[in-house]
Order: structure tokens, then sequence, then C-alpha cells
């Protein structure tokens, strides 16, 4: 019976979720998309924590299994958030499923370069929006025409270098060829062009 129970609780919990995260999405004022789905993840745990301790439906679980039940929830709200609105909302991959549909099915390959260059930064505001998500999660600052790293920018920008440089793929499959290019990808930087600021 608490089998079932569980089940029904897991249910409840995503039905939660979902609407939680619709809600907020669409009544709230969004400065970062994964901070968002995060938030309405915390909110929708905390509605169904109200739900799980509060009805008598749940009264067989003990309040360690509750707990449990609660960071499972929280955990699942974790994953949601990183693997649907952030992924969606971020991904190159998804963008181009979508631009060969609008383009009726099919892009020559040798147009590829405009379509990012050109349509996905316009389409997608990607400078604009990646400046205003970093300025949000303080990882750098606008100030006088610069873009400057913060403290805590600097710390992850060598993070991300150490991860990139040690913890991925070294025989990495991109377009027929296996290689450790993107381990490194400033190795083939051309020398650096006059926008350092002064």
């Amino acid at each position: 019976m608490k089998y079932i129970k569980a089940m029904s609780g897991a249910a409840l919990f995503v039905a939660i979720l979902l609407v939680t995260y619709v809600a907020y999405i669409n009544l709230m004022r969004v400065d970062v998309v994964f901070y968002a789905s995060i938030a309405s993840a915390l909110i929708a745990v905390g509605i169904f924590g109200i739900a799980l301790f509060g009805l008598r439906f749940f009264a067989a679980f003990t309040v360690f299994e509750k707990t449990q039940q609660l960071v499972i929830c929280g955990l699942v709200g974790y994953v949601f958030a990183i693997s649907a609105p952030t992924v969606i909302d971020r991904s190159l991959s998804f963008y181009i499923l979508e631009k060969l549909q609008q383009r009726g099915g099919g892009i020559q390959l040798a147009k590829f370069d405009h379509v990012f260059k050109v349509e996905y930064m316009r389409e997608h505001r990607l400078l604009d929006i990646r400046l205003t998500e970093q300025a949000e999660s303080g990882t750098l600052v606008i100030e006088g025409g610069c873009v400057k790293l913060t403290e805590r920018g600097e710390r992850l920008a060598s993070f991300s270098r150490f991860f990139r440089k040690f913890l991925l793929p070294k025989k990495r499959l991109i377009r027929g060829e296996y290689t450790d290019q993107l381990v490194d990808p400033f190795s083939a930087s051309e020398a650096a062009p006059d926008y350092a600021c002064k």
C-alpha cells in the first residue's frame, strides 16, 4: 500500500512542478531561466511538503520517509530545471533542429556558417542573453563599455578551463574525425585583436 501511495505522491509532485513552473514563467519576471526553473522547483517541493505532511493519505509514511520523498522531489526538480527549460533555452542542437524544420526540413551544409553567425545570433539575441545571465549571476560586470570578469567569474573560468583540459573527452567525434581540439580550443586562436579593455 505504501508503494502505491509513494507513486501517487510522485505523480502529484510532477503535476505540482509543471503547474508551478508554468505559473512562474508566465507571472514572474525572469532574469535567468535556470534560476527561475530552480525557484519554481523549490516552490513545488514546498507545496508538496505541505501536502505530504498535512494530508491523511500520506499518514502511513514516517517522518524519515516523508523527508526522503522531499529530497527526491528536490532532485527531480533540479533535473527538470537543467534538462528541460535550461537545455531548450540554450541549446544550439535544438536550434538546429528547429531551424531545419522552419526551412522545410533541410538546409545546405555550406550555409550553416551563415545560419549560425547571422540568424542564430540575431534570432535568439544570443549575446544579449548570455551577457545578461552572466551579469545577473555575478560573474561579470559591464562598466564604461567594457565587459570585465568579477572574482567569481575568474574562479569559474579557471574551473571551466581545468575541467575542459583534464575531464572532457580526448577522442571526441566531430564531423567524422576523433579529435582533442575542444579540450584546448584557444590553442588555435588567432593573435588577440585590439579589443582588450584599456
